[in-house]
């Protein structure tokens, strides 16, 4: 029998869990899929059973390796990509969560979080974590769980519960609770974790009431974690990468350089600017955050989220009824009225970077009596790609770096497979829009870490060269054209802000 060559990729995110199962050569040759039960318990309130989380990443893991044909003894290692900020706190002796999982668009700690700024902890909070005060971080859930959980801050102290993001919470199950451990990327979006000096951060921990007994050791991205224990897949598998879901995009898209960016469209989106071995403090409502963490060097990130991006085609398809499926939109877009200006600002739980306005509510702009089903489907598209505007612009005045020599944007996530979205997106960036050929870029960047650990996968730089080209989308929009749409673009929002 030969040596293992395979490499199986756990991706947990907010709906399903997936499992791919890739070659030494980085092609996916087995998968599977299942979703999970989301919990609403209140306005706001978002929440995992975490039996779901680890039921189905366990199913799925199992189910990608009977489909390729293979037993465990093929699969070199594991590599964890993750729903990042997801907090989960459990019982050291059970391993059993104390509550259900609370996931990182859960808003119940927003008067918190107020509170926190209003008491002027913000700058502090930004210096040491490169994050906003803000409920979609780990640091007050963690606090809410200890203070509402009968007696779980008491056993917290006494080091009796263990915290984790979900890839803490699969490590320890797979592990069989042998191993309490996470990795830069997901320590980074805790608010917790000083990313300058690579530590769990006292003075934040006292400020959020987290107990240190309760934090799991930091490690690289790529790194033995440890081993799954023999009765989840018949013989141990070593756990060999870990990274957030967004930072493992970024790897998966081989962006080792600095100014290289990807966007990631799913329900939002996400743009992770590399900046190189120092964070960039942001003077334009930017994250910063630890891109990857190898051998001890961490290379930071620029990060802006947008909240609706494929969701504005859910809302066309589910609010609306124009559509019955999202691949319509690009058609109907290309079929739309170019006479009429139509804008769909969609701020329907908000804007996020570099607006951050909780408040402001969808709204759309430059209705006529000939608007239709086409122009709606060019204005939610095309709010895609404005937005991404913002993000890239707010990126280049944070690191003027950024602008010298960035011809280039990867992309990937669901509307990416849309032509005529990404050649919009190149029109109105007047930036080049590249689409890989492996469009599953979070399992990859997560592969390719478990890969690159246990000695199958070439270094960084290397591996950047196995990178592969779908589609480059060149921008061909008039410059007048651009900025006059552009120019619509910004007088919408300006409207839709909710101080306007």
């Amino acid at each position: 029998m030969g040596a293992a060559r395979h490499i199986l990729a756990i991706d947990q995110g907010t709906t399903s869990s997936r499992a791919i199962l890739f070659d030494e050569g980085l092609r996916a040759v087995a998968s599977a899929q299942q979703e999970f039960t989301q919990h609403f318990p209140a306005s706001g309130w978002v929440e995992h059973e975490p039996e779901d989380l680890w039921e189905s990443v366990l199913a799925t893991c199992r189910a990608a390796i009977a489909k390729a044909g293979l037993g465990a003894g093929d699969v070199a290692a594991i590599g964890i990509t993750n729903q990042r900020e997801t907090t989960l706190v459990w019982d050291r002796s059970t391993g059993r969560a104390i509550h259900r999982a609370i996931v990182w668009q859960d808003r119940r700690t927003a008067e918190a979080c107020a509170t926190l700024v209003e008491a002027g902890h913000e700058a502090l909070v930004a210096e040491r974590t490169g994050l906003r005060i803000d409920p979609y971080f780990s640091a007050t859930k963690i606090a809410w769980l200890l203070d509402n959980v009968p007696g779980a801050r008491r056993r917290a102290e006494a080091g009796e519960l263990a915290f984790g993001t979900v890839d803490s919470f699969l490590l320890w199950r797979l592990t069989g609770g042998a191993v309490h451990a996470t990795d830069a990327t997901n320590a980074a979006r805790t608010m917790l974790f000083d990313i300058r000096r690579g530590v769990w951060d006292a003075e934040l921990l006292a400020l959020f009431g987290v107990p240190a007994a309760l934090l799991p050791e930091v490690k690289d991205c790529a790194a033995l974690f440890g081993e799954s224990v023999p009765e989840h897949f018949g013989k141990p598998i070593p756990v060999r990468g870990i990274a957030g879901d967004q930072q493992a995009a970024t790897i998966g898209q081989a962006c080792f350089s600095p100014g290289m960016v990807k966007s990631t469209y799913g329900t939002g989106c996400f743009a992770l600017l590399n900046t190189g071995a120092a964070p960039v403090v942001s003077k334009h409502r930017l994250l910063s955050t630890i891109a990857y963490q190898f051998g001890g060097e961490r290379t930071y990130a620029l990060e802006g989220s947008i909240f609706i991006a494929g969701a504005a085609v859910q809302w066309l398809r589910d609010g609306l009824g124009i559509i019955e499926k999202a691949s319509e939109t690009g058609p109907l877009a290309q079929a739309a009225d170019p006479a009429q200006e139509v804008y769909l600002v969609p701020a329907f739980v908000g804007l996020g970077a570099p607006h951050w306005d909780a408040q402001a509510r969808g709204a759309m702009f430059g209705l006529t009596r000939n608007s239709g089903p086409r122009e709606f489907a060019r204005a939610a598209l095309e709010s895609v790609c404005y937005q991404t505007l913002d993000l890239i612009e707010a990126m280049r005045a944070d690191w003027p770096a950024a602008g010298q020599g960035q011809s280039v944007l990867r992309v990937d996530g669901g509307m990416v497979a849309s032509d005529w979205t990404m050649q919009r997106l190149a029109d109105i960036l007047d930036l080049a829009v590249d689409r890989p050929l492996v469009l599953e870029t979070t399992a990859l960047g997560a592969a390719y870490l478990a890969g690159l650990d246990a000695g199958l996968l070439p270094e960084p730089d290397r591996f950047a060269d196995l990178w592969r080209l779908d589609r480059r989308f060149s921008p061909a929009m008039a410059g007048s054209e651009r900025e006059r749409k552009v120019a619509g673009w910004r007088d919408s929002v300006r409207r839709t802000l909710s101080g306007a």
